[in-house]
């Protein structure tokens, strides 16, 4: 089965994995989602992610993060740019993601970065989900 959006997929499993309080979460792997679990990784959201051989395709294993009270990290990620509606941003043009507790992901031409990694290089790109 050909999926139309696979970050879009792999957000909705992640969304879907924190609702039902899973320790962690499969997804089919490709080079953006792998850039975007480092990225998640970075900044805290996870605890960690692996990358496993399968016998069709390899997959990203991603360790989820919860607090003392079991209550999850990752609150809340929202897919902007689509394949039937890309949303590109320039660098004045990126926004905080609530206040600056969340993070905004964009793919620029200098790789996969945070919003403000990107404002900081003065580039823009194409804004891919928010995530707080």
């Amino acid at each position: 089965m050909t999926i139309s959006d696979p970050i879009a997929d792999m957000l909705t499993r992640i969304r879907n994995a924190v609702m039902a309080r899973h320790d962690s979460v499969l997804v089919p792997a490709s080079r953006m989602k792998l850039s975007i679990a480092r990225i998640l990784k970075r900044e805290g959201f996870i605890v960690d992610y692996e990358v496993l051989k399968g016998k069709p395709h390899r997959v990203i294993k991603l360790h989820l993060k919860y607090d003392d009270k079991n209550q999850p990290i990752l609150s809340g990620l929202e897919r902007v740019s689509k394949p039937g509606l890309r949303i590109y941003v320039g660098r004045e043009e990126i926004s905080r993601v609530y206040g600056g507790l969340g993070i905004a992901i964009i793919s620029t031409s200098n790789g996969v970065m945070t919003g403000q990694q990107a404002w900081r290089q003065g580039i823009g790109g194409e804004l891919l989900c928010y995530v707080w």
